[in-house]
């Protein structure tokens, strides 16, 4: 499986966002910086966290116009599975690959710590490495994770199974304490939270070792 990271200037989820990659598919992911205009032939790519261009204007709003973001919606709406972690979920959204936006949070404070969330859609690739109503431990280190949209798109999310994760504990302020979306074709998937800070006991749980596999054996179980 081959994978990509799409680089931004202060990323910092990038490098952990390639070990996890790495570790799940046997393959170093091609890390992509973001003034290129071209992809390479990839199976999966991925935005990762950080604060990508110092998070001015909006958190991921400059981020969503970089050159490489051309590729990157043009990909997905070709049906390439794209993820977004984080500040990659601000961007998704901002690019308009995903609905609704990520806000302050509720608390106006940054959150970092470690968070509960239990899966709601395990049909997706980027979940079937978990079971419905599964909890899973991510940690979240956020100031901008409070996920909003009106209520029809709510409702359409709810309806259309595209809530991936969901909060037990919301530390944002989240609607619906939602952690995690899926676009309509269910090939781009926003998460706030972090998975690839989990894949090692020595970093203090595995549940992230499961996303990403699972991953792996989803697109190895595609025709």
């Amino acid at each position: 499986m081959k994978t990509a990271v799409i680089v931004f200037p202060a990323s910092n989820c990038d490098r952990d966002a390639a070990v996890a990659l790495e570790q799940a598919t046997g393959k170093k992911p091609v890390m992509v910086w973001h003034q290129e205009t071209d992809l390479p032939d990839t199976d999966l790519i991925v935005l990762p966290g950080g604060f990508s261009y110092g998070d001015y204007l909006r958190s991921g709003a400059m981020a969503a116009h970089s050159p490489v973001m051309r590729a990157v919606v043009e990909r997905a709406k070709a049906g390439a599975p794209v993820i977004g972690i984080c500040n990659g979920f601000q961007i998704l959204t901002e690019a308009g690959l995903l609905p609704g936006a990520l806000l302050r949070n509720a608390g106006l404070d940054f959150v970092c710590r470690m968070t509960t969330l239990t899966v709601e859609n395990s049909q997706s690739m980027f979940t079937s490495g978990f079971t419905k109503g599964q909890y899973v431990s991510f940690p979240v280190a956020h100031h901008d994770g409070n996920y909003f949209a009106d209520d029809e798109t709510l409702n359409r999310l709810e309806g259309e199974g595209r809530v991936a994760f969901r909060y037990v504990d919301n530390p944002n302020g989240s609607a619906r304490n939602i952690a995690g979306i899926l676009n309509d074709a269910g090939n781009v998937l926003g998460l706030m939270p972090h998975p690839e800070r989990v894949i090692s006991p020595l970093l203090g749980g595995v549940d992230g070792t499961l996303f990403f596999m699972g991953i792996v054996e989803a697109a190895g179980r595609k025709p």
